[in-house]
């Protein structure tokens, strides 16, 4: 199967942003000054070389080194992961003399970006700050940017920036210097909480960015607040995104709930299943219980690792006498290959002793899921036409489920449910989002 790689296109709306590509430029005598900011969560450690030679070494996740002079003539630019010095992403920019700029490294592990921050805005004047949000988490799509009181409502509040797409900027916004609140939703929708920054202080007659980066489950984002030409402050995302999916056969009851942080999050109380639970964002899911019934009989507690950022689903599936618990990592990030959309498929069939496997006008999509466990991601192509899909088992000479779907758009994220039992299968597509 073929699984999607972490890419983006950016689409960057300042001039203090640049690509990293290109050439190198600039008048053979000219000097500049560079560094490398690390926002890679996939890297714990990053070194930087410009023409071949070491400008920083050894920049932890979440900080930013110290400036190096560069000739401009020769911009040569690697970052790679420190220890092994394995080359993790090359560029040659072309860069401004006397100048300042940030190498920005972000993505996953082995599938790394960079973007060029050039540090010589302006500062604003006394009582002023200005602020830049950057938006490198792609997976996440479109967000809205709120700075506000501690305790002010969002009901009422009116975005900093709006609809900001992945690799996409705001630009300088020239606001009062002090400490805000910092919260960022899904575009349009003040409920869908992607991150909660209980407070940043943003000081007078200074440039700042806010730089936005992915979370393992696509949906919840990180950030970094770094002072221009200064440090960096990380806020990591302290949330995770979790749900039930119960599966049994027909007329099961099931409920559910996650106990994260001392809060309980009710998850699911289903009066006839299979039914899919809506995620539930838990804060702090460190050492967090899971408590499940079926049919008015609890099953074990279960204390599942859930990972800052992620999406998790507790699967309940099987017979509803004999019930079985799994627990799901979610990857709910967008595609990042143009014109396509990513599908993966849960296995939660019971009596159905064999994997399952999904193809589109007879090309395999996704191969042998096993009982109990979902996919990787494939890509589908967009189309306009009819693609037909089935769904398939060894055990079965016929398919357990066929659709012709019409119009497949971009940019969605699919999941394909079998459910219910092996002689009476329970199918849904569901677009995620």
């Amino acid at each position: 199967m073929r699984f999607t790689t972490w890419a983006t296109v950016l689409a960057i709306a300042s001039g203090a942003l640049l690509s990293a590509c290109g050439s190198g430029g600039g008048s053979s005598s000219a000097n500049t000054n560079v560094r490398l900011l690390n926002a890679s969560v996939g890297y714990a450690s990053l070194d930087m070389t410009v023409d071949s030679k070491s400008v920083n070494s050894a920049v932890a996740y979440g900080s930013v080194g110290s400036y190096a002079s560069i000739s401009t003539s020769a911009t040569a630019t690697q970052v790679l992961a420190t220890g092994a010095g394995t080359t993790l992403t090359s560029s040659t920019p072309t860069l401004a003399g006397d100048s300042n700029y940030a190498v920005i490294a972000y993505g996953w592990q082995g599938a790394v970006r960079t973007q060029l921050l050039q540090e010589t805005e302006a500062n604003p004047d006394s009582g002023k700050s200005k602020l830049l949000v950057l938006n490198l988490a792609a997976d996440a799509g479109a967000l809205d940017v709120y700075l506000t009181s501690a305790n002010d409502s969002l009901d009422n509040a009116t975005p900093l920036t709006s609809g900001l797409a992945g690799g996409s900027s705001s630009g300088y916004n020239t606001i009062n210097s002090g400490t805000y609140r910092v919260r960022l939703t899904g575009y349009g929708n003040k409920a869908d909480l992607r991150l909660d920054i209980p407070s940043i202080t943003l000081d007078s007659a200074t440039v700042q960015s806010l730089i936005v980066t992915a979370t393992p489950g696509g949906n919840l984002v990180n950030a970094m607040l770094a002072k221009q030409q200064g440090a960096v402050a990380k806020y990591d995302n302290g949330s995770a995104r979790v749900r039930v999916i119960a599966a049994l056969p027909a007329s099961a009851t099931v409920v559910g709930n996650v106990t994260a942080g001392g809060v309980k999050y009710d998850l699911l109380n289903a009066i006839a299943t299979p039914i899919i639970g809506g995620y539930k964002t838990a804060v702090d899911p460190t050492g967090a219980t899971v408590k499940l019934t079926v049919n008015g009989i609890d099953l074990p507690v279960t204390t599942p690792t859930l990972a800052k950022g992620g999406d998790y689903s507790v699967l309940v599936w099987g017979e509803a006498n004999a019930p079985k618990v799994s627990l799901l990592t979610d990857n709910n990030r967008l595609p990042t290959i143009a014109g396509t959309s990513t599908v993966r498929v849960i296995n939660a069939m019971a009596n159905l002793n064999a994997g399952i496997s999904l193809t589109a006008d007879f090309s395999s999509v996704l191969d042998n899921v096993d009982p109990g466990t979902q996919s990787g991601l494939a890509n589908l192509v967009s189309t306009t036409t009819a693609s037909n899909f089935s769904l398939s088992s060894p055990l079965s000479a016929v398919p357990i489920w066929t659709a012709s779907l019409t119009n497949i758009p971009q940019g969605g994220v699919y999941v394909l449910y079998a459910m219910g039992s092996a002689e009476k299968p329970v199918v849904q597509l569901k677009k995620e989002r």
